[in-house]
């Protein structure tokens, strides 16, 4: 669930690509003035250009890493690379989003800016499972149109598009979900983020009006049809531009706090532990930890529930589950911030059918279920709200369900 952050000269420098022959063009043209003529004057392409969407939670939030059920939907903003193979040991890697080209081998992943250690992490993830000499250098061109810091796994996008890249040009023929336990790897051993497998498994598993049920101990999922539009029914993301990172002490805290609270129950991972058995476990525990156990198991109930809505072809009774969602996070895991209280309140007393936020907290991004043509009326309140409150504006756009990464050329 971890963003990328640390954009040099700020967010204004991302670059208005929204449609995805733009992205494409973007990355060929980045790819051409930077990596395209060699020191001898050899003109080199690309192997190939490559694509991973950024995600949204629908419901499931913090439940990953305790082994419990998460319904997250890859989100039609996209990160993509060109990449060519350059026959050495060494990544070149330079971006739309950054001024500088940033080299580096392997080894050096650790010293390198933060946003390429997504990047040549992932490398070398793939790289000590399956090793293949020194020669697995390359050129990398990023173009993205995911928002950075906002709770929509810019950081996941960043590691499956390079995921899949490497998978091909190495030809290792790892399938998407040994792609994501990766990614997983990348966050927690490289980046140094604690987080679970559910941003890589939407961003390398999605598909168009299909959120993924994901299974976090069996690594299983399915694909759920969500059925918005027939319904009349629009979902909302609302960017509030509050910055966050899981790498966070807030985020390893709440982690830590699941891990006690299992020990102390004595269960393997807290999806082991029903709701009815809630009041049974209530003494063992701290009002702080109980407080965190019992948000993880309601809201594993909840994905549950969602589910059997969305199956039973009734999207529009998700609503009230989605702002209970919200209110667990806020009560009990204590994740909240002022600006995602905000917009969940606001669009509710403007007649959304819920609202939460989504991602790991600390700031990021909310979504809102509403009727479409309640959708305008929701999002000019939200933003009155936010500028009656001294707030930065918020980016509101709809969330689109769409497919997982990709070879794009």
């Amino acid at each position: 669930m971890t963003d990328v952050s640390h954009v040099k000269t700020g967010a204004s420098r991302i670059k208005k690509v929204r449609a995805m022959d733009d992205l494409l063009t973007a990355a060929r043209t980045g790819f051409a003035h930077h990596f395209g003529t060699d020191s001898n004057g050899v003109h080199h392409d690309p192997d190939g250009v490559w694509s991973a969407p950024g995600r949204a939670n629908l419901i499931g939030e913090h439940t990953d890493y305790n082994g419990g059920f998460a319904l997250p939907f890859a989100i039609d903003k996209r990160t993509v690379m060109a990449v060519r193979g350059n026959g050495t040991d060494t990544f070149r890697v330079a971006s739309s989003l950054f001024d500088d080209v940033v080299a580096g081998k392997i080894a050096d992943v650790a010293t390198l800016p933060r946003w390429v250690t997504y990047i040549i992490g992932m490398a070398a993830v793939l790289d000590s499972d399956h090793p293949g000499g020194d020669a697995r250098g390359a050129d990398i061109y990023v173009a993205s149109n995911v928002p950075l810091g906002s709770g929509l796994s810019s950081s996941a996008a960043l590691e499956c598009a390079a995921g899949v890249a490497f998978n091909d040009l190495w030809q290792l023929g790892l399938n998407r979900t040994q792609l994501a336990q990766a990614g997983r790897r990348t966050e927690n051993q490289i980046v140094g983020a604690p987080t679970g497998i559910m941003d890589q498994s939407a961003s390398l598993k999605g598909a168009a009006d299909c959120a993924l049920l994901l299974d976090c101990r069996s690594n299983e999922t399915e694909l759920v049809p969500l059925g918005f539009a027939a319904e009349g029914l629009q979902l909302l993301i609302v960017d509030t531009k509050e910055e966050h990172s899981h790498a966070a002490n807030g985020y390893a805290a709440r982690r830590a706090s699941c891990e006690r609270g299992a020990r102390i129950i004595g269960v393997p991972l807290l999806r082991d532990l029903t709701e009815a058995r809630l009041p049974q476990v209530r003494d063992l525990l701290d009002d702080e930890t109980y407080r965190r156990v019992r948000h993880v198991v309601t809201e594993d109930e909840r994905v549950l529930r969602a589910v059997a809505k969305l199956r039973a072809g009734k999207p529009r009774e998700i609503g009230p589950l989605l702002t209970a969602s919200h209110n667990s996070l806020r009560d009990d895991f204590e994740v909240t911030t002022v600006r995602l209280d905000l917009v969940v309140d606001t669009a509710l007393a403007h007649g959304a059918l819920g609202a939460r936020m989504t991602g790991g907290g600390f700031g990021g991004s909310a979504i809102v279920l509403c009727d479409a043509k309640r959708s305008r009326a929701i999002s000019e309140a939200i933003r009155a709200a936010f500028e009656n409150s001294d707030f930065p504006e918020p980016t509101i756009f709809p969330a689109v369900a769409s497919e997982g990464a990709r070879r794009d050329a």
